[in-house]
């Protein structure tokens, strides 16, 4: 199966192509400090290389996994957007997959099996969280749900998680821009954090990729939707006018 994997619910823009013999072609950009984004202008431009790079056509594509989030609102809408129309324009299948799951899934195969939070910056003050069971064989097992959190409540998804896990994942290792952002909350809680320049913090295209070709297809394009797991900021703003 050749899938198209992409997420942009982070200000990275990240694109992966796995082909039929399982291995990944991938390519990030990552924009420097004061930098926007580049979703909207990077994202097909980076696939089209991809496809390039691996001499395979867009009408050999199987399938177009997206990340879901929760992230940036803009991000997450310009990703589903394109997934959505590249899969109705050449007709295959489309899956959507957690960011946050992604996140775990390239820091547990990259830094050794335990419990894993993935942490994605949600502005506002607030990061989204979930912690990840990868001690064992295959798909991880979420623990708790994913949820927008002040940083000094972070400490809270680990002491949930241990509960239902029984103590058995220590030590944590916590990922994302999230985790940097709101390092010093994590560590007092004994929570490892990589460096800030570790690419355990990005969340990577070969993550989604790999799970988007285990995960099942959706019978309607139209499933496929931003998981946002709060208000967007703009619909909050339009109360005050």
């Amino acid at each position: 199966m050749i899938v198209l994997g992409f997420d942009t619910a982070t200000p990275s823009t990240t694109v992966g192509l796995r082909l039929d013999d399982a291995s990944t072609l991938q390519a990030r950009d990552d924009p420097g400090a004061g930098e926007r984004p580049g979703h909207a202008t990077r994202l097909l431009g980076m696939a089209a290389e991809l496809l390039t790079r691996a001499d395979v056509a867009w009408s050999a594509l199987d399938r177009i996994a997206v990340g879901l989030g929760p992230g940036t609102f803009t991000g997450l809408r310009v990703g589903i957007a394109t997934a959505r129309g590249l899969a109705q324009s050449l007709s295959v299948e489309l899956v959507g997959v957690s960011s946050l799951r992604a996140l775990a899934e390239g820091a547990a195969s990259a830094g050794g099996r335990r419990g894993v939070v993935a942490v994605i910056d949600a502005r506002r003050g607030e990061a989204f969280a979930a912690p990840y069971d990868a001690t064992g064989e295959g798909a991880l097992d979420e623990l708790c749900p994913p949820r927008a959190l002040a940083p000094e409540d972070l400490a809270s998804v680990v002491t949930q998680a241990e509960g239902r896990s029984g103590g058995q994942l220590a030590p944590w290792l916590a990922v994302g821009d999230g985790a940097i952002r709101f390092r010093g909350h994590l560590e007092l809680a004994g929570v490892a954090v990589p460096a800030d320049s570790s690419p355990l913090h990005l969340v990577g295209a070969q993550a989604v990729c790999d799970l988007g070709a285990r995960a099942p297809a959706v019978a309607s394009y139209e499933e496929i939707v931003p998981d946002y797991r709060r208000r967007p900021d703009a619909e909050i703003a339009l109360e005050g006018v």
